[in-house]
Parts: structure tokens; C-alpha cells; sequence
């Protein structure tokens, strides 16, 4: 059960890709959430890319009144800080890094893996980025914020200390409010992590700016 492999979408930038970006979608969606992000993105002067949009399993949400959808963790009320489903964050940890230990049996190393994410997915992001044992090329987090806060300081690894983060929120999200993601930011940022930080005048959501400020980044992350 641990150590399932996700289903996923693949889409490669170009062929013989040298990075892979694997894309954690939101609560009830699956991979082909951001599929579509691939064609609005600059990538020019970047290395090609392998895009994976892996789909979460499927399990009963609290939050939902218990219906059954694609999630990574439960949701157990609507305060995400006081009750975290640290069972489920720990069981999608697992599979997330069963998917880089893929890419890097295909010739993929570490340092050139980003992993990405929107909403749970940017949490997942998170909680696996902080914790993996070898460096990553970057961490791309939408509309999200750092789960398991409080233990966040004694189970990070030195790998990624250095790491891009790319840390994006909208100023009227009413799913995850700006305040949560502010908190996170500035939680990483004492912890000496180099944020770089962007709000957006949109709600639960990615917006046209915010997409273009994602290629600038990968192309500064991983040029051609």
C-alpha cells in the first residue's frame, strides 16, 4: 500500500528531458488539473522538461461530509491548523517520493527535480521538499501553505536548505486564506529558507501574472 505508484499524465517540453516537475494537484481534482499550465508557460531558455501530474488516490473527506474524492490527506474541519490528518500527510509523502525515486531510475537526478503543487498539493510540496534527503532543483507552492508546522524544524534535512521556493497566494483566497500562507512564509524564512514570495489579486486560483512569473522562475531554476 506505501509503496504504490501513482497513476499520471506525462508531457515533455521537449524531447531526452534533463528535469522533471512533477505537479501536485488540489482536494477533488486530479493530474489533468494543470495539464493545460504546460502550453501557457514561457519555457523558452529553459532544459526540457518532463511534466508529471500524478492523480491522488482516492479517500472519504471529513470536511466534505465524508464523499469520496482524489485527496492526498484529509481535511477534517475548517480550521486546517488545530486538526491535521498527520497519518495521510505521511502515507502521500511516501508515494510522492516512490515518483522522484522513478524519475531518478530514468536518468533524472535529484538536483534536477522540482516538485510543484496547488493547494494540498502545495503542501505536499512542502512537507516532502523540506524533508527529502537529497537536494532538489526547486520548490514551486501555489495557494498552499506548511503542514505539520510544528515539527517542521526537527525533521528537515540540510539538502534543501539552499533550495529555490517559489511561494505564490491570492489576496482573497477564501480557501486558504493570505494570512495561513503568510504564517508559512515567514515559518520557512526564520528557518533560513530563501523565499521568494508573490500575491496576486485573485481568490483560490492562478492567474495570468502568476503563470508568467512561474516560467521566469524555471527559466532561472533550470536554463537550457
Amino acid at each position: 500500500m506505501t509503496t504504490v505508484l501513482l497513476d499520471s499524465i506525462e508531457i515533455e517540453s521537449a524531447p531526452n528531458p534533463s528535469v522533471a516537475v512533477i505537479w501536485l494537484h488540489g482536494l477533488g481534482a486530479d493530474g489533468n488539473d494543470f495539464v493545460p499550465i504546460v502550453k501557457e508557460l514561457d519555457l523558452r531558455g529553459c532544459a526540457a522538461i518532463r511534466f508529471v501530474f500524478p492523480h491522488a488516490q482516492t479517500m472519504p473527506v471529513t470536511l466534505n461530509g465524508g464523499y469520496v474524492m482524489r485527496a492526498w490527506y484529509d481535511i477534517m474541519g475548517a480550521d486546517i491548523v488545530k486538526r491535521e490528518d498527520e497519518a495521510g500527510l505521511r502515507l502521500s509523502q511516501i508515494r510522492i517520493e516512490t515518483l522522484i525515486a522513478r524519475e531518478k531510475a530514468r536518468g533524472i537526478p535529484a538536483e534536477r527535480i522540482i516538485l510543484a503543487g496547488f493547494s494540498q498539493g502545495c503542501a505536499m510540496a512542502l512537507q516532502v521538499g523540506l524533508r527529502h534527503p537529497e537536494k532538489l532543483a526547486g520548490l514551486l507552492c501555489l495557494s498552499g501553505y506548511v503542514a505539520l508546522r510544528d515539527v517542521v524544524a526537527s525533521e528537515r534535512t540540510a539538502a534543501n536548505q539552499a533550495t529555490p521556493i517559489f511561494l505564490a497566494h491570492g489576496t482573497a483566497d477564501p480557501v486558504i486564506p493570505l494570512l495561513r500562507a503568510e504564517q508559512s512564509r515567514d515559518l520557512l524564512q526564520d528557518l533560513g529558507y530563501s523565499i521568494e514570495w508573490h500575491e496576486y489579486m485573485m481568490q483560490h486560483s492562478v492567474c495570468e501574472e502568476e503563470i508568467r512569473d512561474i516560467g521566469n522562475w524555471l527559466r532561472r531554476v533550470v536554463p537550457a
